[in-house]
């Protein structure tokens, strides 16, 4: 039952208890225990709108910067993560395996911005040996949230 509320909630963290009891066939009152001890527990950390950033008037870019780290003995790449995760242009960072070792996602109003903050706040981190910086052309689809719906891209057609 907790895995299947939680699903719900990741999709729709505005359902409601009364909904969700409806759609699992329980209880109110059990959805609101279960979502209780969820929230103590810490498996459900936060509730958070996924917002088109694309259609404000007050643009935005974000990039994901690929980082390789050179670990601490003994504490892994916890300290640079938690370093990272400081700077308030960083959305998400992930500890990835293959090529590069962290997965940084940044905001800021330019592109300059953004290679301003990887060059002088990323790239100058004691353990940062290398970085790779992807600039987001376009979101389609976030957190299970289709962002394109009624916006259909026709360049790929072919009209004869």
């Amino acid at each position: 039952m907790k895995y299947e509320i939680l699903k719900l909630l990741s999709r729709n963290a505005r359902s409601s208890a009364e909904e969700i009891a409806t759609m699992l066939d329980i209880t109110e009152a059990e959805v609101e225990s279960a979502i209780a001890e969820l929230e103590k527990d810490g498996l459900l950390r936060g509730y958070k709108a996924i917002v088109d950033w694309d259609k404000l008037d007050d643009a935005y870019v974000s990039a994901i910067v690929e980082l390789n780290v050179v670990p601490k003995a003994g504490l892994g790449f916890e300290e640079v993560a938690k370093k990272i995760m400081a700077y308030r242009e960083v959305e998400s960072v992930y500890l990835m395996s293959g090529v590069y070792d962290l997965n940084v996602v940044v905001k800021g109003k330019t592109l300059q911005d953004i290679a301003w903050f990887v060059a002088k706040e990323l790239a100058t981190i004691d353990s940062v040996t290398s970085t790779t910086t992807h600039f987001v052309m376009r979101r389609y689809k976030e957190m299970d949230v289709d962002l394109i719906t009624g916006n259909e891209d026709d360049r790929g057609q072919l009209f004869i």
